[in-house]
C-alpha cells in the first residue's frame, strides 16, 4: 500500500516510515509533485491535520495522512500550541522557539507541558483522526542533540532525560507522534 504523507519533513517521514510496517510506503509531498505550501490556518491542532490531509486528496486525488502537533503549556494556557513551529515568528526557527518558551518559562515552577499530536486520514473516501499524547515537563535549559524541535527542553514523565537524549526508538515508543502513528497503523493493519 501506498500512502502520501502530508509532510516534507524529512525527520518526521523517516520517524513515521520506521514505525510502518514495510508493507506500507510513504510517498512525500515532494514525490507527488505537491512543492507548494500547504495553508495551516486553522486555529486547532485537529484542524490543521484535517486541513492538510483534505488539501492533498483534494487537489491530487492520493489517500492521504497528515499530522500536526502541538507543545501545550499549562503555564501559557495551552501556549504555543497550534503556533508551536512559528511560536517565535517566521521563518520558523527551533532554537528561536525554545529561546522563546524558556523566557516565558524563567523564574515559573509550573512546567508541566504536553506534545500533542493528530493524525487526518483520508482512505477511500472515510475521514479517521488519531490522537498521541505524551505528558512531561520543559527543562531549564537544552540538553541533547537528536530529536528535533523542542525536544532538547522537553523531559516526559517518569523519565530523568529529555526527548533530545532518547535514542529514536525510546523516543518513538512514548512519544506523542508515535502513539498516534501506531494507532493510525493498527487502524490500517484492520481493514485489509
Amino acid at each position: 500500500m501506498q500512502l502520501v504523507f502530508a509532510s516534507n519533513n524529512k525527520n518526521k517521514i523517516k520517524e513515521v516510515q520506521q514505525l510502518l510496517p514495510s508493507t506500507i510506503q510513504i510517498l512525500s509531498l515532494a514525490e507527488i509533485g505537491c512543492l507548494e505550501e500547504i495553508p495551516e490556518t486553522a486555529d486547532t491542532i485537529e484542524g490543521n491535520a484535517i486541513l492538510k490531509a483534505n488539501y492533498v486528496t483534494e487537489k491530487y486525488g492520493y489517500d492521504c495522512f497528515a499530522d500536526d502537533t502541538g507543545l501545550e503549556v499549562d503555564e501559557l494556557d495551552g501556549a504555543p500550541g497550534v503556533y508551536s513551529a512559528r511560536y517565535a515568528g517566521e521563518p520558523t526557527d527551533s532554537n528561536a522557539n525554545m529561546d522563546k518558551l524558556l523566557l516565558a518559562l524563567e523564574q515559573k515552577k509550573n512546567r508541566v507541558a504536553q506534545f500533542k499530536t493528530v493524525i487526518t486520514l483520508n482512505l477511500n473516501g472515510k475521514q479517521t483522526l488519531f490522537t498521541g499524547i505524551a505528558k512531561g515537563t520543559i527543562t531549564e535549559k537544552r540538553s541533547g542533540a537528536a530529536g528535533f524541535g523542542y525536544d532538547p527542553i522537553f523531559r516526559p514523565s517518569d523519565y530523568e532525560v529529555t526527548f533530545a537524549e532518547m535514542s529514536s526508538e525510546l523516543k518513538n515508543e512514548i512519544s506523542h507522534r508515535g502513539k498516534a502513528t501506531r494507532l493510525l497503523i493498527d487502524y490500517l493493519n484492520n481493514i485489509k
